[in-house]
């Protein structure tokens, strides 16, 4: 019993100055260490909140952390380390003053998604979906589908490039490069009408990443994308439906014809948005971090992961979503997979 009152002591003196001992900011390896150590969660959370860190908060960083027994406190502190709030000023500002000059503003960290296997995981490329009006009402995705005005559009062979660079965290790719492709309607309808139908559409027949499971995993992660709020957005999963044999239906909602093109932030696009969501198992990890599958086991077709508003009623700016940039990226983003006969 002795030993065991000296013991403690000891241990929580050896976590408090592991930092400063090594000179090195703590890392997922120093707080698993701590943890196989049998360091008590109070002493793992303390060293967290007080030392200099540098952690990985990746959807593979936190899994490697919930698979080494990582508790939900101690996670939740390494999220708040690696994500810590604005200092407060030291006295307050004179309202006639200028203002200081701004601090340079972070690189924007484009959405990130990586299909989970078993223990080892593959990013999947960021694709952006193509914008096309047509006259169809949004009744059906196969009506939709039947429409030959997404073939001309799809055909036309704008915005067809996946965006493979902003797989990788912290590319730092603006949104006048992300962005460049635009809307790709423009011109086909001669004959427009105060409301039209927006169709959210990717390129192609198929996607070229082929599950070899029908309840494949994904470790999704948006919690940096610069003009967007986290807590807004979360992961869904949608069937795609083929269309004209030039690409695959995501979804589709109908809005003024200019609504593409307004720069104010009024286009309740999810309030009557037609998609074929696929209901999941989702665990949140951090802001904007999660771990998602299907429910049950997926049917063969055309699929992607999409990132949604967790409130229909959230308004747009048509020109964000035009220009691929803020909430209008997030909407836009898709990561296509195929599910095959099993």
């Amino acid at each position: 019993m002795i030993g065991r009152i000296l013991k403690l002591p000891a241990l929580a003196i050896m976590c408090i100055g592991f930092a400063l001992a090594q000179q090195q900011p703590l890392t997922n390896a120093d707080v698993i260490k701590m943890v196989k150590g049998g360091l008590p969660e109070s002493v793992v959370v303390s060293s967290i909140r007080s030392s200099p860190s540098k952690f990985d908060i990746s959807p593979d960083g936190l899994i490697a952390l919930h698979k080494a027994g990582v508790t939900q406190a101690e996670m939740d502190a390494i999220v708040a380390a690696a994500n810590p709030a604005p200092p407060a000023a030291n006295a307050p500002t004179v309202p006639s003053a200028p203002a200081a000059p701004a601090a340079a503003a972070p690189v924007s960290q484009l959405p990130t998604v990586v299909w989970v296997r078993g223990s080892a995981s593959q990013p999947m490329a960021l694709e952006r979906t193509q914008l096309a009006q047509t006259k169809q009402k949004p009744a059906s995705m196969s009506g939709l589908a039947s429409d030959s005005t997404l073939g001309q559009v799809t055909q036309a062979g704008l915005n067809t490039g996946t965006m493979s660079v902003a797989s990788h965290s912290g590319s730092g790719v603006g949104s006048s490069m992300v962005g460049q492709a635009g809307s790709v309607f423009g011109g086909l309808m001669t004959h427009r009408k105060p409301v039209v139908t927006y169709v959210w559409a990717v390129v192609g027949v198929s996607s070229a990443n082929v599950t070899p499971t029908n309840a494949p995993a994904f470790g999704v992660n948006f919690s940096g994308v610069m003009g967007t709020n986290p807590d807004e957005f979360e992961p869904e999963i949608v069937k795609l439906t083929p269309a004209q044999n030039t690409c695959r239906i995501v979804g589709a909602t109908q809005g003024k014809e200019d609504a593409s093109s307004s720069a104010a932030a009024d286009w309740q696009i999810y309030n009557d948005f037609l998609e074929e969501r696929v209901p999941l198992n989702a665990q949140k990890t951090g802001r904007g971090q999660y771990q998602i599958s299907p429910s049950s086991p997926l049917l063969p077709g055309e699929y992607g992961l999409v990132l949604r508003p967790v409130s229909k009623s959230k308004k747009f700016s048509g020109g964000d979503v035009a220009r691929n940039q803020g909430d209008g990226m997030m909407f836009n983003a898709v990561w296509t997979f195929q599910v095959q006969a099993q």
